[in-house]
């Protein structure tokens, strides 16, 4: 029902500049004054904002968005790969880290202008790139991106497509950043997907009905990336059929998680 999906709208938007105004007046100093404890407090508000933001949808739209396993550990050199088809992604991505959060590779636009998510960006130290930059601010960004996967102290996430999928598969991966990330250093790599959410990329989708929304996410593999200097191309091939074969089997019913 509309009905519904705008009342789970509305109670999402609620809970974004609440969170917001919290995150700004005391999650931000909290960490500020007392470093020490940056990745449980952080972990904590962050998984909070994921289920507040998550949990309208279900109670309220009647939407199936599964809470995920977290089965990815809090410590360097662990990368999280996982396909890009809605909104849902980032709440979906957090929740897989037992213990901690994840670092999200993040679009340029996302860190200005917005409630809660361009203040989050900073916070959280994502790394941001900016795929319509010109050449030379391109690769100032992925020189970036690579030195922050160097030196971070918690996972990073990365949606290899770069952007939402319009039909649901697997698409294109747009490979600068993660052979950047590849290049510096040994990884563990979680691989998952989520399936369920294309037809609601974006918020205002909400508005036609929730109730329809099935959503599974599952950890497909795990790989191990010992080589910094080789070619990555085959390891990144392998990624992607893995995130294709676990695809195929959510919309079978085959329990991957």
């Amino acid at each position: 029902m509309k009905l519904r999906g705008s009342l789970a709208l509305i109670t999402v938007f609620i809970a974004l500049i609440v969170c917001d105004i919290v995150q700004r007046i005391v999650i931000a100093p909290w960490v500020r004054f007392r470093p020490n404890r940056r990745i449980p407090v952080l972990a904590r508000w962050i998984k909070f904002m994921a289920w507040i933001t998550t949990r309208p949808l279900v109670r309220i739209g009647g939407a199936s968005i599964p809470l995920p396993r977290p089965v990815v550990p809090t410590r360097p050199g662990v990368l999280i790969l996982m396909n890009h088809q809605s909104v849902f992604d980032i709440p979906l991505v957090v929740q897989t880290v037992a213990d901690g959060y994840p670092r999200i590779v993040t679009r340029a636009r996302y860190s200005r202008f917005i409630p809660l998510i361009s203040h989050m960006v900073r916070l959280y130290q994502y790394p941001v790139v900016d795929p319509t930059a010109n050449p030379e601010e391109l690769r100032e960004s992925i020189d970036s991106l690579g030195a922050a996967g160097r030196d971070s102290d918690v996972p990073l996430a990365l949606f290899p497509e770069g952007t939402r999928t319009k039909d649901g598969r697997i698409g294109r991966f747009k490979s600068a950043g993660i052979r950047r990330l590849l290049a510096e250093r040994r990884w563990t790599v979680y691989v998952f997907v989520a399936d369920g959410f294309w037809q609601v990329a974006k918020f205002k989708d909400f508005l036609n009905g929730m109730e329809h929304v099935e959503g599974r996410v599952a950890h497909v593999g795990t790989l191990e990336w010992t080589s910094p200097g080789d070619d990555p191309r085959a390891f990144i091939e392998e990624a992607r059929e893995m995130m294709i074969a676990g695809l195929a089997a959510c919309r079978a019913g085959t329990d991957l998680a």
